[in-house]
């Protein structure tokens, strides 16, 4: 898949996410922890720092050489991380699907990155992997996350109860997705 940076706004863009980005993404991760908390599992301290995110993203990118995801960062105008956004699960063949998770920095929340990237991510799912469909869960209360993917043209399709173990309890999920075209797969 492309290596392209992709302009979001004026200080903001997507771009592949890269080894280096461990130690700024484990500083968003501290500086939006209470405001995340709500939609995310309950995360052990190691999780929060340089060494557990350069594990994450090592994990990750084993992933996405194996075909099966690909991570992007959001970065600012300094190429710091301030958000991450994952489309994991990737299935091809007669499926051709993804799974997109995202998160947003507390500090750059509102300002309609997730909507942009999302959007973007979708286009390169369709035009670079030739997937089908993207979908994305939500727990039931998060309407924040729900308004981007309906804005991105997700449609809700089921919900699934007890879906994901977040903020310390089994949770049920909005589940969306988005057909990306009806073409016939390609090899």
């Amino acid at each position: 898949m492309t290596q392209d940076i992709h302009r979001l706004d004026a200080e903001v863009r997507l771009r592949p996410a890269a080894p280096a980005d461990a130690a700024s993404l484990a500083v968003s991760l501290i500086r939006s922890r209470a405001y995340m908390e709500r939609w995310e599992p309950v995360r052990p301290a190691f999780f929060y720092t340089e060494q557990g995110q350069s594990e994450r993203l090592a994990a990750m990118f084993a992933d996405r050489d194996a075909g099966r995801a690909m991570p992007w960062v959001l970065a600012d105008e300094e190429d710091r991380a301030i958000g991450a956004f994952n489309l994991n699960g990737i299935v091809l063949g007669p499926l051709r699907s993804g799974t997109l998770g995202y998160w947003v920095d507390v500090e750059y929340a509102g300002r309609g990155l997730a909507t942009a990237a999302v959007e973007r991510i979708c286009e390169l799912a369709r035009d670079e992997l030739h997937l089908h469909r993207v979908e994305a869960g939500t727990v039931l209360d998060n309407f924040a996350s729900q308004r981007v993917l309906a804005k991105c043209g997700f449609e809700q399709f089921g919900m699934a109860p007890r879906y994901l173990h977040i903020n310390g309890e089994w949770r049920d999920h909005c589940l969306f997705q988005r057909i990306l075209h009806d073409g016939p797969p390609t090899v």
